[in-house]
């Protein structure tokens, strides 16, 4: 038996970035990048207070992710790695988290630095980014350690 679950999108992500190809790796490479939170209006009561947070978790979908591959290579590296080992969008949940820097809000606009997502991208979830919940000192960067930055490979989704 198949578990399914259905989710509705409570917003959407605009950013300057209409194609896979421009689009940055992480948020942290991607600092100068401004983006717009769109809450729908039903949910804009939930973002009491979220503007006491300088970072915010984005949950979204990966709606234009290419074809579902358990292990393969990352833009990182060129050594397959498994799905769940990366972070890599073509996932069987498509499920994508980024954390970004609250810049301001407006209503149900959130103005966030860090955006690495395409423009219009369903946004599920928003939770705070919480240093003492979330920085965990002593964390292992696995297959990542000692890798050094590089931009997307061409031809690389």
């Amino acid at each position: 038996m198949e578990n399914k679950m259905i989710m509705e999108a409570i917003g959407i992500i605009h950013t300057p970035f209409t194609t896979k190809k421009e689009c940055p790796i992480q948020p942290l490479y991607s600092s100068g990048s401004i983006g717009r939170v769109e809450v729908f209006g039903k949910y804009e009561a939930g973002l009491k207070d979220i503007e006491t947070f300088s970072h915010i978790y984005l949950i979204y979908l990966f709606d234009r992710s290419g074809d579902i591959e358990l292990i393969r290579a990352t833009f990182l590296d060129d050594e397959p790695h498994g799905i769940y080992a990366s972070r890599h969008p073509c996932r069987p949940n498509r499920i994508g988290l980024s954390i970004v820097r609250l810049i301001r809000r407006e209503g149900n606009i959130l103005t966030v630095e860090g955006a690495d997502m395409l423009d219009k991208t369903p946004l599920l979830d928003i939770k705070p980014y919480i240093p003492k919940y979330d920085a965990i000192a002593s964390a292992s960067e696995g297959w990542t350690a000692g890798k050094a930055w590089r931009k997307k490979p061409e031809g690389r989704e």
